[in-house]
């Protein structure tokens, strides 16, 4: 197997760069390359190849030089994390009445919704030009066995990629060309068969990914097979085929020699920590990033931790979920008096999962943390679930998974004697208290697990309550203006 090389990485990621940027003037309907590198001639190289597929990571962890409450502007930048975590119950806006905390979205917002929509675009089509330039080329320069993980990396990212843009929007275009004839003015797919293709997608990823981690060096920041499992078991939970879902997780569960359960809260989220199964790796020679992570950077107060002012802080409602001696209380949120621009004063409480922020980041330093995007935690949340709607194991099975995520944070064991109802309330409570602030997790539960108009309906802040079709957000207004056949979401106007 030859490993992949990143020297000159940055000569490659620019014609990506080049590639992407040209053909992405409108977000769907994709021109196409002005540039006189075609797509065939980009791949005719191992090395060429890698470093387009890594300018796609980096593209996606970057973001725009733009930014948004302390975070840049891309679906993969924390974005998710910052607009799903307001729109549900964990997150809360100093300083203004936000149209996301309150639940009061329009197609016409402030740029988000559309950078979600074009930032995850931007990547389906660096894959879709990995995905075509790779099979066309004819080099023997650019080897089988490196034709083949790439393509598996591209279709594993663009399965992720629709799967949150299914879960933001619902019905979206399902591209899977750079050829315009066939992108131009196309209308939106129902959500389900845009499901199907992922789900096509990561079984193929699964098949032609590599095991461990040699094509990132030794660092989890390539997807490998079993990347694409844990994708596809959560998958497969989303769209209730529990069974699928259990046998998935326990797929990952089970390679213990490459994946465990950090017990240490504090080390969780370090750089090719033995619970990452994937890690976005940022570039720390960008300035607002350096060694941080863009929610590091974007969630610690700056210039002080305990004193800098926040722009989003941790809801009551999050608050007040940990039961009480919980260790991820304690590790993985803290506070700061809001004091030091002269802001208002009083105790805020900020996400804290990451240690590096813009205090101590490093511009051009060694990463000690990278952006989380899948753990070992999660996967045995997806079986507990799985298992308790009715896979192999059942109730009893469904507790001893619970139980492990629960002892590493220092909580006591749910007994046997649970009630299955109180099971499922605890599955929802786990999730809720482990998965907080990452990627969405709380938005997408309460929305699946039919939580949603209860729990958000009764917020305060969130009244007069604007209606249930905020569970999809709106596809954004400067979409619909360039495509005649891109429709809006029911319940907005444009």
């Amino acid at each position: 197997m030859m490993k992949r090389t990143y020297l000159s990485i940055e000569l490659y990621i620019c014609i990506l760069f080049t590639i992407v940027l040209a053909g992405c003037k409108k977000l769907v309907a994709i021109d196409p390359p002005i540039s006189s590198i075609t797509t065939q001639q980009v791949f005719n190289k191992n090395d060429e190849a890698i470093a387009a597929m890594a300018g796609v990571y980096t593209m996606m962890i970057n973001g725009t030089s733009t930014r948004y409450n302390g975070i840049s502007n891309g679906f993969a930048t924390g974005l998710t994390t910052l607009l799903m975590g307001k729109t549900a119950d964990e997150l809360r806006q100093y300083g203004y009445a936000d149209p996301y905390v309150t639940n009061q979205l329009t197609p016409a917002l402030d740029g988000n919704g559309p950078t979600c929509w074009s930032s995850a675009y931007s990547a389906i089509y660096g894959c879709n030009a990995l995905i075509e330039g790779v099979a066309a080329s004819t080099s023997g320069a650019l080897q089988q066995n490196m034709k083949k993980e790439l393509t598996a990396e591209a279709k594993f990212v663009r399965a992720f990629c629709y799967l949150y843009l299914t879960n933001y929007f619902g019905d979206v275009p399902l591209v899977l060309t750079v050829d315009f004839n066939k992108t131009a003015n196309m209308a939106r797919t129902p959500k389900d068969q845009v499901i199907q293709q992922v789900v096509q997608d990561l079984k193929d990823a699964q098949s032609q990914l590599a095991e461990d981690f040699s094509y990132g060096h030794g660092e989890r920041i390539v997807p490998n097979k079993y990347a694409a499992t844990a994708l596809l078991a959560r998958v497969y939970l989303y769209t209730g085929k529990y069974a699928d879902a259990a046998a998935q997780a326990g797929i990952v569960i089970d390679k213990s020699g490459q994946y465990n359960l950090v017990p240490d809260l504090d080390n969780v989220f370090l750089a090719n920590s033995p619970e990452a199964i994937w890690q976005l790796q940022q570039s720390s020679n960008v300035s607002s990033l350096g060694t941080a992570t863009p929610e590091g950077a974007g969630f610690i107060p700056y210039p002080d931790p305990n004193t800098g002012s926040v722009n989003t802080y941790i809801s009551p409602e999050l608050l007040n979920s940990f039961e009480q001696g919980d260790h991820r209380r304690q590790a993985w949120i803290d506070s700061t008096d809001n004091s030091y621009w002269g802001a208002g004063g009083g105790w805020f409480y900020y996400p804290f999962k990451y240690k590096t922020g813009g205090y101590n980041a490093v511009v051009g330093g060694t990463a000690t943390e990278y952006y989380m995007v899948l753990r070992l935690a999660e996967q045995y949340l997806i079986r507990a679930e799985a298992e308790a709607k009715g896979a192999a194991g059942g109730d009893n099975a469904a507790i001893a998974d619970l139980n492990m995520v629960r002892s590493r944070a220092g909580l006591p064991d749910i007994p046997v004697t649970i009630t299955h109802d109180d099971l499922w309330k605890a599955i929802a409570h786990e999730r809720q208290d482990e998965l907080f602030c990452e990627w969405g997790h709380r938005w997408l539960d309460l929305i699946r697990m039919g939580l949603a108009h209860n729990v958000l309906s009764a917020i305060p802040i969130k009244q007069p309550w604007a209606g249930d079709y905020h569970f999809l957000f709106p596809v954004p207004a400067a979409e619909i203006a360039v495509d005649r056949n891109l429709t809006q979401n029911p319940g907005y106007t444009n």
